[in-house]
């Protein structure tokens, strides 16, 4: 199939440099280049899944309010400085 690409003059530049110096032509080297990023599409890694992260227990250590935020943020940062 016969079509027209706008190519930046730079890309086009660099892309027929490589095409001479591997003695191929311009459509083989678009070729191979779409084929790659197709098959690179392909086989993309599945999505990412968090693992479950829970953790079993009996929650907040006792005497700890979460209602009660400057005591909380006093126990975080004692624990990291103290």
């Amino acid at each position: 199939m016969k079509t027209t690409v706008d190519i930046a003059d730079q890309l086009f530049e660099r892309a027929r440099r490589l095409a001479a110096q591997r003695g191929t032509t311009m459509r083989a080297l678009i070729e191979d280049g779409l084929r790659a990023v197709l098959e690179a599409r392909r086989a993309a890694p599945a999505r990412f899944t968090l693992r479950d992260a829970s953790f079993k227990g009996d929650g907040l250590a006792a005497g700890v309010e979460l209602e009660n935020w400057p005591h909380v943020r006093s126990l975080i940062y004692d624990e990291i400085t103290g």
